[in-house]
């Protein structure tokens, strides 16, 4: 395993001003102290050094105490760049808004970003099989899509960079983000109890459930154990990774004690499942609540509108372009960050059928 060091402050700090600099978002004066301090929520001593580093670097040049720094970027100056290849969880990531948001980033900033030919479920979500994958492509740096627990330790343990967008990454030093989805779900459970729902169903793909319920998962169904729920197999069902499988989990819950609530982990299994029943004639918020744990900008052109999670992908590709920059550079940096989420209760969640208002 590679030996691990963490960035500094200062140097988080320097790294996010130098892609602002070569980006040419402030013209030809760099912000004064008070200014990034304030913007960056850092200690105005913190936001100086990391000027300083970058003085040094000859990207600034000081004017003396009280005028700012002037911008000085070389005109032989080649930023770093690398060829990242961008292994997603299953084919219809390639079309997703948030991931093709992310390549441009990465792209704009001067790196070689392309999804691989490959997807995780293509190699069975197996390390061995995705390694000598790794090994025979011509790529400098991974960003991994919703891996798995074993997949993103290999990773970690190898040498070429590598960046866990989303996935079970937590206690694995490795690089990632993601929606700090917890708070979130927290609240969807708690508007569903609160609307008469005792049999709440989510619906997640295998490693999420597998060898062990991921970690939000478990306190999802522990807050549901605090309002007095029992949970166990039927709150998360076995089915397989394909569509086929899905509908078969679905005609098997909706036999007998149907949910009255369903939580899809993803808006394609949403649609999917809203699709599905509705050829029943099971429709949401009539007979059943569906929830997505991911927003999706589709869900604005729907009727009802979708509940769902929403948080700021933006910020997911701006980190990763962060830590592209940095890995170009020869920097380590494996630090994980959350972005804030929130629950929005759209038009498909109701009381339960028989309740009353």
């Amino acid at each position: 395993m590679r030996s691990f060091r963490s960035l500094s402050l200062t140097e988080q700090v320097a790294g996010h001003l130098r892609n602002e600099l070569l980006q040419g978002t402030f013209g030809t004066r760099a912000p004064g102290v008070h200014r990034l301090a304030a913007e960056l929520g850092v200690h105005h001593t913190t936001a100086e050094e990391a000027l300083q580093m970058l003085e040094r670097e000859g990207l600034l040049v000081g004017q003396g105490a009280g005028r700012s720094r002037l911008i000085r970027i070389p005109e032989d100056f080649t930023p770093p760049s690398m060829r990242v290849g961008i292994l997603p969880y299953e084919e219809s990531d390639r079309t997703l808004h948030s991931l093709l948001e992310m390549q441009h980033n990465l792209q704009d900033a001067g790196h070689t970003a392309g999804f691989t030919s490959m997807t995780l479920l293509d190699l069975g979500m197996d390390a061995k099989r995705v390694a000598r994958f790794v090994k025979d492509s011509d790529v400098d740096a991974w960003v991994i899509v919703a891996g798995s627990r074993e997949v993103l330790e290999w990773f970690a343990d190898q040498d070429i960079p590598a960046f866990a967008l989303c996935g079970r990454r937590r206690g694995v030093p490795i690089a990632g983000i993601g929606p700090d989805k917890l708070p979130a779900l927290i609240d969807a459970v708690d508007r569903l109890v609160a609307l008469g729902h005792s049999r709440i169903v989510m619906l997640l793909h295998e490693e999420h459930r597998k060898p062990q319920p991921a970690f939000v998962v478990q306190a999802m169904l522990n807050r549901m154990e605090s309002h007095g729920l029992r949970t166990g197999a039927y709150n998360l069902p076995d089915w397989e990774n394909n569509p086929a499988d899905l509908r078969r989990c679905l005609d098997s819950l909706f036999q007998s004690s149907p949910p009255s609530a369903l939580i899809a982990d993803e808006s394609i299994l949403l649609i999917m499942t809203q699709l599905h029943l509705a050829r029943r004639g099971i429709l949401a918020p009539q007979h059943v609540s569906l929830i997505c744990a991911d927003p999706d900008p589709i869900f604005q052109w729907l009727s009802p509108s979708i509940a769902h999670i929403r948080w700021d992908s933006r910020k997911q590709g701006r980190r990763i372009v962060a830590w592209a920059n940095n890995v170009a550079r020869g920097k380590e940096d494996r630090r994980q960050s959350l972005i804030k989420a929130e629950f929005v209760e759209g038009g498909t969640i109701g009381r339960v059928p028989g309740m009353g208002r």
